[in-house]
């Protein structure tokens, strides 16, 4: 079914909207679930978190586009099941991930900060925009996506050694960037 179709059950809220989100994104935000989240069960509420989640935001939230609306629901509500699963035990699959990108990120709960959080994704995407097509593809996989150094590494056919330099130049590269243009680190 088109997204368009889809997205005119959710604006006549009509329940099926729900099955046929699952039955075209189902494994495309399992996906991204599955490499934030160990257990199945929890990829499975994740998920079922996400259908409700964009049931109750459509309307009157209106996404250009579903799948980016959908995949950006599921990997932020995995993030905070895994942060709740894990608030008082340090992991060391999604804390690495997250801890990767600190230093190169702003605090975000600074309130000035939030409100600059538009200007921050549209200086990250200018960044990411001159970047070679594959250090883009690395760089989102591994930190929108939450794919492995290992599986990053396998996929491209380079040591896990040197993908996780490649990793260590692209975060410094975004830092310098922020710094240069006075975003505060």
């Amino acid at each position: 079914m088109e997204d368009k179709t889809i997205m005119d059950l959710y604006l006549q809220r009509n329940e099926r909207a729900i099955t046929e989100t699952a039955e075209k994104y189902g494994a495309y935000c399992g996906s991204i679930a599955g490499n934030i989240l160990p257990s199945m069960e929890d990829r499975e509420e994740c998920l079922n978190d996400t259908w409700l989640a964009a049931w109750n935001d459509i309307p009157p939230s209106h996404p250009n586009c579903l799948k980016a609306y959908l995949g950006r629901l599921t990997r932020n509500l995995a993030i905070s099941r895994y942060r709740r699963d894990h608030a008082k035990k340090r992991g060391c699959g999604m804390d690495l991930l997250l801890s990767e990108l600190e230093d190169c990120l702003p605090d975000s709960g600074s309130m000035e900060l939030q409100l600059e959080q538009k200007r921050l994704g549209e200086l990250i995407s200018a960044w990411l925009d001159r970047q070679p097509a594959e250090d883009r593809r690395v760089f989102v996989r591994r930190y929108w996506y939450g794919v492995s150094v290992k599986s990053l590494a396998s996929e491209t056919g380079v040591r896990q050694n040197s993908m996780t330099q490649r990793l260590l130049r692209l975060r410094k590269g975004l830092k310098t960037c922020l710094e240069q243009e006075g975003v505060e680190l």
